[in-house]
């Protein structure tokens, strides 16, 4: 009986043990089931709904992170991922069209890749740019880009680390067309790493970021703690060196005095132009008629004396 009693005690203190455990682990990982693209492990990113219609508004996407956006036809979209030596990033991209329906005629759609510095980047395997009959439902896109070098000179345009634009576009659609609603969705992968990287023997010293935080809110840049007082700040430009006549060329001033000027010019010239093309008075007599030469008076014939 006592050993009955004494299985039953640690019976129900196992038990004890065990019944916290499930709670404890759905209440530390919430989002993992709230996730719809989390994995069993875990390390799935959350698939995205936003895009951007500029490079300033690019939607920030991370290495193998999804973007599912409904879209309009006709639309210029922007994706951004950041990207590090070594790495070979991939883009893939499906677009399901509008319904047959309500299509016109084929649509074509491309994509391209831009660096930091918003150079068009080649893309060395994948179908860039894809035409869909006006039957066809989807079109499948991708582009994979040379790696990411390490260095690389100023003139070249070998890819860098640094943030990444992708634009996906339509090039040729009818015009009635224009405005259907579309839907689209972006995949960005990576391999590779740093001990890939090439060439060795340099490095870059900053990589090709623009000073540009897509898509911050007004909650993060409140978050973002301020800095401290011993920071080190850029100094101030220095102040440029002004004289007594400085003001008078500058601001609304100058178009009053390059006014004048040209006025005064004008006049010189109108003056200058009158007295090479025209002669004043008084510098020439007026036209007169020759001088006729003098005459001698006419001769008188001589009466003969012996007629009278």
């Amino acid at each position: 009986m006592r050993k009955l009693l004494t299985a039953a005690a640690s019976a129900a203190a196992f038990t004890g043990l065990l019944l916290p455990a499930p709670a404890t682990a759905s209440a530390a990982s919430p989002s993992a089931s709230a996730s719809p693209s989390a994995s069993a492990s875990g390390t799935a990113k959350p698939v995205l709904n936003s895009v951007g219609t500029s490079f300033l508004t690019a939607t920030t996407l991370a290495a193998g992170q999804d973007a599912d956006v409904p879209v309009s036809t006709g639309d210029y979209l922007y994706w951004a991922f950041p990207a590090s030596e070594g790495q070979t990033p991939t883009v893939q991209v499906k677009v399901t069209l509008p319904d047959a329906a309500d299509r016109h005629g084929p649509q074509t759609w491309s994509l391209e890749l831009f660096d930091g510095l918003r150079r068009r980047q080649s893309c060395t395997a994948g179908p860039q740019e894809g035409a869909g009959e006006q039957s066809a439902a989807t079109l499948q896109l991708s582009c994979t880009l040379r790696q990411i070098r390490s260095w690389a000179e100023p003139w070249s345009g070998d890819p860098l680390p640094g943030t990444y634009y992708v634009r996906l576009s339509t090039t040729d659609i009818p015009q009635t067309d224009l405005g259907l609603a579309a839907t689209v969705h972006v995949h960005v992968a990576a391999k590779g790493g740093a001990d890939d990287a090439q060439p060795e023997g340099g490095s870059l010293k900053a990589p090709l970021v623009p000073p540009v935080n897509a898509g911050a809110t007004a909650a993060a840049a409140a978050a973002t703690p301020a800095p401290s007082a011993s920071a080190t700040y850029a100094a101030a430009p220095v102040a440029e060196e002004s004289h007594w006549y400085s003001d008078l060329f500058s601001g609304w001033n100058t178009r009053w005095w390059w006014t004048v000027a040209g006025g005064v010019l004008a006049a010189l010239a109108g003056v200058l132009g009158y007295t090479l093309t025209r002669h004043p008075r008084g510098h020439h007599h007026p036209h007169r008629p020759a001088p006729v030469p003098h005459q001698a008076p006419p001769v008188q014939p001589q009466q003969n004396s012996n007629w009278q």
